[in-house]
């Protein structure tokens, strides 16, 4: 999971963050696709990565994704 966790890091576009189930979440964009980087609080060591393209995925993140100014 190493390359994958490094290259959403370094490829993907940063979205937002929240906290669920004692776990910190990550959301990214990257090409077509969303990925969530779940960690537990308090930990750097990734527990999974999850993928998808359905944008009714992005449903609970919608609160906490912060658009820039124009």
């Amino acid at each position: 999971m190493g390359q994958q966790t490094e290259r959403l890091l370094q490829a993907g576009h940063h979205l937002a963050d929240r906290a669920e189930y004692g776990c910190r979440l990550q959301l990214y964009a990257l090409g077509d696709f969303y990925a969530e980087l779940w960690r537990l609080a308090g930990e750097e060591r990734v527990l999974f990565i999850n993928l998808f393209q359905n944008p009714a995925q992005l449903h609970p993140w919608l609160e906490a994704v912060q658009l820039p100014d124009v």
